[in-house]
């Protein structure tokens, strides 16, 4: 791993770390200098990031949390903010798609995405902000989606939750002058998020859709870009899209 220094010493939090953009996001801003702090549930995952990052030479730390949960999501920034002293960034990246038609009823799967999707996001927010305004600077980037900016077929409520991440987005962009704040709507990415998906006819509408797709490292290096900029610079939205995808 080639220490890049453009992040150093930062402080980053990013939740959704075992996997997919979140794993790659974490590789990406400790190559670049950061310390990240990892949450996701999966500790053996977050184990072997960690162990991996620190052979690498890069600084990392993990905790198991479940987004959904707002003590757990308070309790992981308390632990950086205990340890490190500040918090710069948090990346709140955890998501489920578990995608379905509306007349399916998937009710347990709505409320699932709708803790994850925009709950998950909002105690990211909440957990981080009162130190952010404190310090008078910080860095929030919510990981939204291309379903954020356009709804198809099955993923009606998935769509209207990363709708929502953008909603807050902006409103908490407009609501502060310290803080900056940045949506980041993947494309097709390659992840875990339609291993999720529980109907027959949405899983055979997303292999077709996937049938392109980019490397979640790709979505961590437009993460750590916006990151990188000077402080008076926000880059407030960033879509990330395969070339080839029509989506």
């Amino acid at each position: 791993m080639q220490v890049k220094h453009d992040l150093q010493d930062r402080i980053v939090l990013i939740t959704g770390a075992s996997s997919g953009i979140g794993e790659a996001t974490a590789n990406e801003l400790a190559a670049r200098g950061a310390t990240v702090v990892l949450g996701a549930r999966r500790r053996e995952r977050l184990d072997r990031l960690v162990a991996e990052i620190q052979s690498a030479g890069g600084q990392a730390e993990a905790h198991v949390l479940d987004v959904t949960r707002r003590d757990d999501v308070q309790a992981f920034a308390d632990a950086a903010l205990a340890r490190h002293g500040r918090i710069d960034a948090i990346v709140n990246n955890a998501g489920v798609m578990p995608l379905s038609p509306l007349r399916a009823l998937k009710f347990d799967e709505w409320d699932r995405m709708i803790d994850v999707n925009i709950r998950g996001v909002l105690h990211g927010i909440a957990a981080v902000l009162p130190a952010m305004e404190a310090r008078g600077r910080g860095h929030v980037i919510n990981v939204a989606s291309i379903g954020a900016h356009a709804v198809s077929p099955t993923a009606a409520v998935y769509c209207a939750t990363k709708f929502a991440v953008r909603a807050l987005s902006d409103g908490l962009r407009q609501e502060t002058d310290c803080i900056r704040v940045t949506v980041v709507s993947p494309g097709t990415t390659a992840s875990e998020l339609a291993d999720t998906i529980t109907d027959a006819d949405a899983a055979e509408a997303m292999r077709a859709f996937r049938r392109v797709t980019i490397a979640p490292e790709a979505i961590a290096r437009a993460i750590a870009y916006a990151m990188a900029q000077p402080d008076d610079v926000d880059v407030s939205e960033l879509v990330v899209r395969p070339t080839a995808s029509p989506y």
